[in-house]
């Protein structure tokens, strides 16, 4: 395939014999797909900074101190000689030893849509070899992963943290005014779309007395409910809490229903033995997520295994894509659900949506609401609470700033 064909084909009328289903793919389209891989080889690898911008000041969680107004992420940008070009967050910092080894290889030798990245060494360079693939065969990833039509599901916002404890421009903080604060940025997120909203609790790990921490933990809580009775509430200790204190939060709340508890003590089979129980008594319907912070995967897949926690939370791209791709089904045979952890940059969100809308499995997306002068986010949107990834091809997102 020529460079002026293949940039011709990004324009023309060739999806549609690209397109495919789960149906319909077969032993035909997985060849249209290599030989179409074949003819691209990697010419050039280069890296870039871009910065992502939170629409609010972000303060503390359970665990760490104020975030701030958003990251400056390393992105990193594939370029093959016929002209094709596919960009993304890197595992890992850059190696000039892993660039000089992928570079001249053709992208069929390192990827393919059904498996994702097949070189190990290549891994690296995982989301962008998955957006480049996406560019040559003009598809986005999900249908990628096998949906001609993404599966879609619900989005919550990440950003509630210990917002009251903030001063704002100007004032003396009171709780009165803090409390309104939270509210004021859980109305924010609405507007946007959201209709879950993941508030940080475990204040009194490390910024409140114990007892006054869990009593405010609890009327965050309840404010948040009260306010929005039409959203679901999830909530994230941050491994603030003991298995006592993760029980007493919960008998504080009373009968407000939780979607999900994130979290709420470092993990070990004997304390989630005792919160299970209680949960399974009390609170049957309320999901218990974990594997974050410094993942264990062997201890998470006991927990699993005994039925201790719901979802896996493991990060998008500390784990990584392809990883991610072969770990679902996985999890779907044990009956455990997935929310790969995105917190911090939208671009994971929209990763993790393309693999939902490939793989499902997926019980909430996080959501983090972000602009950046560097990217064009794409067509993305929320829809009654449901994120609904674009439709261009690879992760249909524009990287605006020149490498």
């Amino acid at each position: 395939m020529k460079r002026r064909h293949f940039l011709h084909q990004l324009t023309g009328a060739t999806a549609s014999a690209l397109a495919w289903s789960p149906s319909v793919f077969g032993k035909a389209a997985q060849q249209v797909g290599f030989d179409d891989l074949m003819q691209h080889k990697i010419a050039d690898v280069s890296y870039t900074e871009v910065q992502l911008t939170w629409p609010r000041f972000v303060g503390k969680n359970a665990r760490r101190d104020i975030h701030g107004y958003g990251p400056k992420v390393t992105v990193c940008t594939l370029t093959t000689d016929q002209g094709a070009k596919g960009w993304g967050q890197p595992n890992g910092r850059r190696n000039d030893e892993i660039i000089a080894y992928v570079r001249g290889k053709r992208v069929a030798d390192l990827f393919q849509p059904a498996q994702g990245v097949t070189d190990p060494k290549a891994l690296a360079f995982d989301v962008p070899l998955h957006d480049l693939a996406g560019i040559i065969l003009n598809q986005p990833v999900y249908q990628l992963l096998g949906q001609r039509k993404p599966i879609l599901t619900k989005c919550y916002s990440g950003m509630i943290y210990f917002d009251e404890l903030e001063p704002k421009a100007g004032q003396v903080q009171t709780m009165a005014n803090g409390m309104d604060k939270i509210i004021e940025n859980c109305a924010s997120d609405y507007k946007l779309g959201y209709r879950q909203f993941k508030l940080k609790i475990g204040r009194g790990n490390m910024w409140m007395a114990k007892d006054a921490g869990l009593q405010r933990d609890i009327d965050v809580t309840k404010l948040v409910a009260k306010t929005f009775p039409d959203c679901e509430i999830l909530v994230d200790a941050n491994d603030g809490y003991t298995a006592d204190g993760a029980i007493s939060y919960l008998k504080g709340i009373g009968d407000i229903p939780l979607f999900w508890f994130e979290e709420p003590f470092a993990e070990t089979v004997a304390d989630y033995r005792k919160l299970r129980e209680w949960t399974r008594a009390n609170k049957p319907k309320t999901l218990l997520a974990d594997g974050e912070y410094e993942p264990d995967q062997n201890l998470l897949r006991d927990l699993e295994t005994q039925k201790l926690i719901d979802v896996h939370i493991t990060d998008i791209m500390g784990y990584g894509f392809t990883p991610w791709r072969k770990l679902m089904p996985e999890l779907k045979k044990m009956s455990i659900l997935a929310s790969p952890h995105a917190f911090g940059e939208m671009l994971k969100t929209n990763y993790t949506a393309h693999l939902t809308g490939g793989l499902g499995n997926t019980v909430t997306i996080e959501g983090v609401p972000c602009t950046s002068d560097d990217i064009d986010f794409g067509d993305y949107k929320i829809v009654k609470g449901q994120l609904v990834p674009s439709s261009a091809p690879g992760f249909g997102m524009k990287l605006l700033k020149n490498a």
